[in-house]
């Protein structure tokens, strides 16, 4: 069709979220017919971002910087920390501006059928953070806010995270409604994020 430079653009592109084989050949095209403004500047995008973007080390958040922007933010409330599955659903709360505190990347939930279990998170460094937040005489962490997917998973990492985070003594609240069963936070839109965080509920 177009050589096998072309074909390896298309199968890349199809292997991103939302794309499959038709948009992938759409995007393609539309980036190969003005590629000065459309593939020049992404793929130098895609370079930089692939050098210069790591995990923060204290949340885990995607970012140049490290700590990353929110948590070297001296505005953000630091005795709130907000647990989230994945990036995604951090960017899609900052993007909705419900949360003003810190925040803390899972990698994930715990699954039986997938194979994950607690030593493939990163609930040791969260553990160590509340730990050390709490016992903090400057700014001690006071709520942590289990942000996690309405799914069986999410409520099974939300019950073994509750019961390793009531011996530290601080408040623990899950999202509330707006969170429909099943739902995932990175797809819900900027109101029903905001009602689930503001709706919250101590567990």
């Amino acid at each position: 069709m177009g050589g096998p430079e072309v074909e390896r653009l298309i199968g890349l592109l199809a292997k991103l979220p939302g794309f499959g084989p038709r948009s992938a050949r759409r995007a393609a095209l539309r980036m190969l017919q003005h590629p000065d403004t459309k593939m020049l500047p992404l793929a130098a995008a895609l370079r930089d971002a692939a050098q210069a973007v790591r995990p923060c080390s204290l949340c885990g958040n995607l970012d140049s910087r490290d700590p990353c922007t929110i948590c070297a933010d001296a505005g953000r409330d630091r005795t709130l920390i907000c647990v989230v599955e994945g990036v995604g659903d951090l960017w899609a709360l900052e993007r909705a501006h419900v949360h003003r505190g810190l925040y803390h990347v899972l990698g994930g939930t715990l699954s039986a059928l997938a194979g994950t279990r607690p030593e493939d998170l990163n609930v040791t460094s969260l553990l160590t953070r509340v730990s050390e937040g709490h016992n903090s005489a400057t700014a001690q962490i006071s709520e942590v806010i289990l942000a996690l997917g309405a799914t069986v998973d999410g409520a099974t990492t939300a019950h073994w995270l509750t019961d390793r985070l009531r011996p530290f003594g601080v408040m623990i609240s899950r999202v509330g409604q707006g969170v429909p069963v099943g739902g995932a936070l990175d797809v819900l839109d900027d109101g029903t994020l905001a009602a689930a965080l503001r709706g919250r509920r101590a567990v």
